[in-house]
This record gives structure tokens, sequence and C-alpha cells, in this order.
């Protein structure tokens, strides 16, 4: 084995070894509860038509609300779908939200990097803000203060130009350096 090819091999020994840890961790995660708060890592929160609990934090799942959440519900990695009331906050980071026909947000809506749907007779009490994704409503949806909506193409495009620009200069100085080599 030659000589360069040593600390890349101990380099992905050990990123594997931190990957194989972090899914051996992740998998044996306990739901932690603390005076009516929810927390959960991979497993979905459902709250049932007549449970009511105060936060609700979700990282890589999702959570279903048809009963009350009187606190905040922030998701990272999952979906929201609220079909009974919550009456604070929803931010979701990466995933979609949902507003059932009939059901209302006490607070504001954030959602990054997803899709917000709001049903018939839908309502956010104060802000809604949607940031590189999409929003559709009903035509009887409604918002209590602003709503702010910024397409997904707005980030998109100019990051996907960037990195384009980036690959194309890649590509060109390894051209340049192999037709160098070449010519000695």
């Amino acid at each position: 084995m030659p000589r360069n090819s040593y600390p890349t091999v101990r380099l992905l020994r050990g990123i594997l070894g931190i990957f194989i840890f972090v899914l051996a961790t992740g998998w044996m995660v306990t739901p932690a509860l603390a005076a009516q708060d929810v927390v959960q890592f991979g497993n979905a929160i459902n709250v049932a038509p007549s449970e009511t609990i105060h936060d609700a934090v979700c990282f890589f799942c999702s959570v279903n609300v048809k009963g009350n959440v009187n606190g905040d519900i922030v998701a990272f990695f999952g979906s929201v779908r609220i079909d009974g009331h919550a009456n604070h906050d929803v931010v979701d980071f990466f995933g979609d939200v949902k507003i059932a026909d009939n059901s209302s947000i006490g607070h504001d809506l954030v959602n990054f990097f997803g899709g917000v749907r709001m049903g018939e007779n839908a309502t956010v009490g104060q802000d809604e803000v949607v940031m590189f994704g999409e929003l559709r409503t009903a035509s009887t949806a409604s918002v209590g203060g602003e709503r702010v909506v910024e397409p997904g193409w707005v980030f998109w495009g100019p990051f996907l130009a960037i990195c384009f620009g980036i690959y194309f200069l890649v590509h060109e100085l390894r051209s340049y350096n192999r037709r160098r080599m070449i010519r000695f």
C-alpha cells in the first residue's frame, strides 16, 4: 500500500466510526418529557384529539396535532400537521406545514425550505413567514399579521449558479494542470 493512502484510510475509518456511533445512539434515545413538553428524535409526536401538551420539539420526525398544543411547535427535518389548535408559534426547518380545515395557530408560523398549506377557514393569529418554499392557501384562510413569502428559486438559483461556477473553475484548473504536465 502506498504511503500516501494510509492517512486517507485512517480518516475514512474515523468518519465511519463516528457515523456508526451516531446511528447507534440515535436509535436508543428516549423521549424527553418535562411538564407536558415532548421532545423526540426520530419518532413522530402525535397529539390525540383529547390530549393537550405544552411544547413539542422534533428532530428528524413529524408532529401531528389533532388536540391542543399550548406552547411552541418546532420541527427540524420533519413535517408539522395541525388538525387542531396550536396556541403559540409553529417553526419548521426543511419540512412541510399543513394546517387542516378549521384549524388554527395562535401566534406566528415560520417555515424554512419547505411548503405551507392552509385549508379552509385555517387561521394564523399573527405573522406567517415562508422562506425559500411554497405557500398554498384556501380562499377562506386568514393571517392576522403580515405574510412574507420568499420562493425557493431566490435561494436555489444563486446557490446553484455559485456551485456551477466553482465546479467550472476547478474543472478548468485541473484541465490546465493536466495539459501543463503533458508538455513536460
